[in-house]
């Protein structure tokens, strides 16, 4: 299935080149990485409280998987994701683990859902990247079912979160056409403020609102660091683009600076986070 970007639809373009490819390619080292957070939302996911999940910005598939195993026959998990690279490699590891999972190519944000047809909404960091979040979630209300449960995670500010800005500050200097992120803009931080966040669910139909921060310890090995920062991020896309000598003196840079999370074989940081929750407010 491919997916055409629309005019003016910047995650779609974002998230179906080499960002998307990256994750793709990475998979591995993300889905183990952030495996602290898919268990915090498997653990809310019981057939007793519906067995209907849909899950928002599922990339490569690993928490839908985890939930459809967590309901079992009882359930029906759906994963949706804007980036067919993603999808397509959710799709090949639900083939093989012979998991019911069902996956959807397309924009959660203007996505025809089956009316009332989800129990319970989950995201794992997939919720920052709409174009209109205010529309979005309005359209997961309208997927969810009276008094549904929202249960997203999502990152707290920046400078909440130095580990995931240290390779843009130190590669910096040396990519000086390196682009700025901007407050509340599509990405990683989009829902930094938790007043922002508050209002886009009240506004868009959603109750009983509560927005919580987690500090999450995550590892990774340190053998795979150096393709992490290669690969991923601002960085990562923008090395894809230079030449080589370039390429080699930001990452020997940038490597450096990640020194004071490495330990041994391990790298370790703490990441701030929160988590949002909700329901489906009655009509």
């Amino acid at each position: 299935m491919e997916v055409t970007p629309q005019p003016g639809n910047d995650q779609a373009t974002h998230w179906n080149g080499p960002a998307g490819l990256a994750w793709v390619e990475t998979q591995a080292v993300l889905d183990a990485l952030f495996e602290p957070f898919e268990a915090l939302l498997v653990e809310a996911a019981s057939a007793k409280s519906g067995g209907r999940v849909l899950d928002v910005g599922c990339g490569t598939g690993s928490t839908t998987l985890a939930v459809a195993r967590r309901l079992g026959a009882a359930g029906r998990c759906v994963g949706i994701d804007i980036s067919e690279p993603m999808i397509a490699m959710a799709r090949a590891r639900a083939e093989r683990e012979g998991s019911p999972a069902r996956f959807i190519c397309a924009d959660a944000q203007d996505h025809a859902f089956e009316a009332a047809g989800f129990d319970r909404i989950v995201s794992r960091f997939g919720v920052m990247f709409f174009a209109d979040p205010v529309r979005a979630f309005a359209n997961l209300r309208r997927a969810a079912s009276d008094a549904a449960e929202l249960r997203c995670i999502a990152w707290r500010s920046p400078s909440d979160n130095p580990f995931m800005t240290t390779a843009e500050r130190a590669a910096a200097p040396l990519l000086p056409n390196l682009p700025a992120r901007r407050p509340n803009a599509p990405g990683q931080f989009a829902f930094a403020d938790r007043q922002r966040v508050d209002a886009i669910l009240h506004e868009s139909g959603w109750a009983g609102i509560e927005i919580r921060p987690i500090d999450v310890d995550c590892t990774m090995p340190e053998a795979g660091l150096v393709d992490y920062l290669n690969r991923l991020g601002p960085v990562g896309l923008m090395l894809r683009e230079v030449d080589d000598a370039t390429r080699k003196q930001v990452v020997e840079t940038i490597r450096a600076a990640f020194a004071p999370y490495v330990h041994g074989s391990e790298v370790r940081f703490t990441a701030a986070c929160w988590m949002v929750e909700a329901r489906a407010a009655m009509v």
